[in-house]
């Protein structure tokens, strides 16, 4: 049980790194099969990258501190991995990247390399009684098997989605050897209202603008029974602190107050609310209807009503009463801090040998494939120097 390199996690940026690690090199996962979020991810078809990643779809205490990584490992080398491996693939929407199959075929590749590299791959697994040495590290697996490596990958993600196993042991680690913690929270995660006041309209979508917090996302939006989700949704609240309200801006491509002067003239004995259904679902129409005044022909409007009806459509301002958390939290936003972490190696700059990658680290992306480019970015910062 020596090795040059013991990688702790089998998920993306883990699998990513082992492959390329060199040397003896030890896998090891408390799940039953590696690659789970890959599995799951892009409705099965896996949104491994994005046409336009680069550091500015990434949030953590030091914005600069991706670009290093981003720059030398692109979303094109990873799509010239899987075009080596036959794998195909289709651009979505926004530059977002999918498997035309399945999300398997990414970890069939990933596993594929594993073998190729002879990295030993150890599964329900779990690291206990780990510590620095003269030599590196030692460890113990599954409480009774001791081992020692050079060098350490901590790879075991954040907190989202805790059914497939997510745990804060990589948070455990950073702190048994002195690195600060920032604060986790769950990030891409939809909004809830105690009132479930959405209830009514709950699968109704449309296009908004949502801002929190100061960034604006533009996609769509959709109300549920718990509250509000959607891309635009699960964008806003990785910058959505608790108690901030957000704003919605609905069909945020439509000039409202043009077009209801327009139709006050050319259309006036129409009904507001049926122009307004024109642009808008209709079942949202109606729920707006009973908490703002739609009342009335166009042909009644005044300049100041129509102004008001615009601004009730375009900023419409909300204050969520939390998220759905872990549970369907894509992402964790937060993690362990950047400050004691090289940007070029992903190594500890506390405990020399020690790596953090992936989502463990306080960086997060955008939704649309950005989090598993980061996995595979960070992952090949670590290999190519536990390689150099």
């Amino acid at each position: 049980m020596d090795y040059d390199t013991l990688v702790i996690g089998a998920g993306a940026a883990g699998m990513m790194c082992a492959a390329h690690a060199g040397g003896r090199v030890l896998l090891v996962d408390h799940a039953k099969a590696p690659g789970e979020k890959i599995r799951i991810s892009g409705g099965g078809r896996c949104n491994f990258t994005n046409m336009y990643c680069d550091a500015h779809a990434f949030l953590s205490e030091n914005p600069h501190f991706a670009k290093s990584a981003l720059a030398r490992y692109t979303q094109w080398d990873f799509v010239a991995l899987i075009d080596q491996h036959g794998i195909p693939w289709h651009e979505k929407t926004l530059g977002q990247l999918f498997c035309d199959n399945s999300a398997k075929d990414i970890i069939a590749m990933l596993r594929g390399m594993l073998q190729s590299a002879g990295v030993d791959l150890y599964l329900q697994t779990s690291v206990t009684d780990f510590a620095k040495c003269n030599d590196g590290f030692t460890f113990t697996l599954n409480g009774a098997q001791p081992g020692t490596a050079r060098n350490v990958v901590i790879a075991t993600g954040g907190k989202s989605i805790p059914k497939m196993g997510a745990t804060g042991f990589a948070y455990d680690i950073a702190r048994q050897f002195g690195h600060r913690i920032t604060a986790p929270e769950p990030a891409l995660v939809p909004f809830t209202f105690p009132d479930r006041r959405f209830a009514d309209i709950s699968g109704v979508a449309c296009p908004a603008r949502v801002t929190a917090n100061g960034p604006s996302f533009e996609e769509a939006l959709l109300f549920t029974h718990r509250g509000l989700s959607g891309p635009a949704i699960l964008q806003a609240s990785s910058y959505w602190d608790a108690g901030q309200p957000i704003t919605l801006c609905l069909a945020p491509d439509t000039d409202f107050s043009a077009l209801l002067r327009d139709k006050r003239q050319s259309d006036g004995k129409k009904a507001l609310t049926t122009e307004l259904a024109r642009h808008l679902p209709s079942r949202l129409v109606d729920y707006l209807s009973t908490h703002m005044d739609l009342s009335g022909r166009l042909g009644d409007l005044s300049d100041a009503r129509i102004d008001r009806v615009t601004q009730a459509l375009t900023h419409w301002h909300l204050t969520p009463g939390g998220t759905e958390g872990y549970r369907t939290a894509e992402v964790t936003r937060g993690g362990v801090a950047t400050d004691h972490i090289s940007s070029k190696t992903m190594q500890s700059q506390l405990a020399p040998g020690l790596y953090f990658i992936g989502e463990a680290l306080d960086v997060t992306g955008w939704l649309g494939g950005y989090n598993f480019q980061w996995a595979w970015s960070s992952a090949m910062a670590a290999a190519h120097d536990l390689t150099s």
